[in-house]
């Protein structure tokens, strides 16, 4: 073996005191660009009113966010051998986060995905090859390898062929599907030794990354109050209930430990895949404080229904994946059916003459019920 690499055999996945690695956070950040800028793109599309269509961009563009991390974070925590080549090959994947970065709003704005097909293609090849060099030197799990870095590359083909020969939208979510599958084929052989605390971290993570964006929108109006003295009282306003919307967020979301949800085959690919619209639900409300902010500064030509719905749509779509993703296992009724009524009131809230303040009385309702109920199925399991 050249020198100064090391065997990449699986890790052990009771490792105690597995944490995430500074490669690992330094990776994260980098998707953090990628996913500013396509925040800032949905921003734009609905002041100009292209609510569909931006949202379907989005959902596009998105997806090679996610699935590019998410396909890294599992590899990463069955894997992670910390020598020079697999962190050069990580440094390859960053470069192409970054290239998905550079051509979000390209994509979005100008329906112009060649950045982001390749910037996709260059995080996933670079992926296949870490399946590949773990398919070498760890014989018990080389099967489930290579059917990884195979269906990898065989998905790779089929984007590059969707981009050049410009086909039609409706093959996106066709190759989504194709693309997303390519795991669930693999682990079945035999499922990688990850790490289920390692891998709730890195989700966690994650989370705070997409509501740090509505953090920094929440920045911008207060900085606008600052600057325009005519609009300060309601920029306040807006930043005070966006900064409850998202503390709120964060409670609903790390109010229980996740571990326990990677443990079996079928709960690990519905929580870890379902988070994709946790994440991007996240990620669009920043968008629609953004709305927010431009409609005290008079710079948004929005109706008022329109503006307050970019706020509340994301918020429910928020409330009720997580629900779905992190309690609905439980089979709580009275979460629920509060759960339901909340998100329909959520909505509802776009109506208000004033959506932000609506919106997050709604969350802080939202979070006390998650806590509530946390607590009584705790005392429960207790008697």
């Amino acid at each position: 073996m050249p020198a100064g690499l090391r065997a990449m055999l699986a890790r052990d996945p009771d490792e105690p005191h597995r944490a995430a690695s500074s490669l690992e956070l330094l990776f994260d950040l980098v998707f953090v660009v990628a996913v500013s800028q396509a925040s800032g793109a949905l921003h734009h599309i609905w002041e100009e009113q292209h609510f569909v269509e931006g949202l379907a961009s989005y959902a596009m563009v998105f997806f090679a966010i996610f699935n590019a991390w998410m396909n890294f974070t599992w590899f990463g925590s069955a894997y992670d051998t910390d020598d020079w080549l697999y962190r050069l090959t990580v440094f390859v994947q960053m470069a192409g986060a970054l290239v998905i970065a550079a051509g979000a709003q390209r994509a979005m704005l100008e329906n112009d995905f060649g950045a982001i097909v390749a910037g996709y293609v260059i995080m996933r090849v670079a992926m296949a090859t870490q399946w590949t060099r773990a398919a070498i030197s760890d014989p018990e799990f080389r099967g489930t390898c290579v059917r990884y870095a195979v269906g990898i590359v065989i998905v790779q083909v089929l984007w590059v062929s969707w981009f050049v020969l410009d086909g039609p939208v409706w093959w996106f979510p066709v190759l989504a599907l194709i693309d997303l599958s390519v795991s669930p084929i693999a682990e079945r052989h035999k499922m990688t030794a990850y790490h289920h605390h390692h891998i709730a971290e890195r989700y966690s993570l994650f989370t705070l990354i997409v509501l740090g964006e509505s953090i920094l929108a929440v920045a911008n109006s207060i900085i606008g109050g600052l600057t325009d003295a005519h609009a300060r009282t309601g920029l306040i306003v807006v930043a005070a209930c966006s900064l409850a919307t998202v503390a709120s967020m964060w409670w609903i979301y790390f109010d229980r430990p996740q571990h326990h949800q990677t443990m079996t085959f079928g709960r690990s690919f519905f929580w870890g895949y379902l988070h994709y619209f946790i994440f991007a639900a996240a990620a669009a409300f920043s968008a629609g404080v953004e709305v927010a902010v431009a409609d005290h500064l008079g710079e948004s030509h929005l109706p008022h229904l329109a503006a307050g719905l970019t706020l509340t749509i994301p918020l429910a779509v928020f409330l009720l994946a997580t629900w779905l993703v992190l309690d609905s296992v439980r089979r709580d009724a009275v979460q629920a059916i509060g759960t339901i009524v909340l998100t329909v009131a959520l909505v509802g809230t776009a109506y208000l003459p004033n959506a932000p303040l609506g919106a997050a009385v709604i969350m802080i309702a939202a979070a006390a019920l998650v806590s509530w109920r946390h607590a009584t199925a705790d005392r429960l399991a207790t008697l």
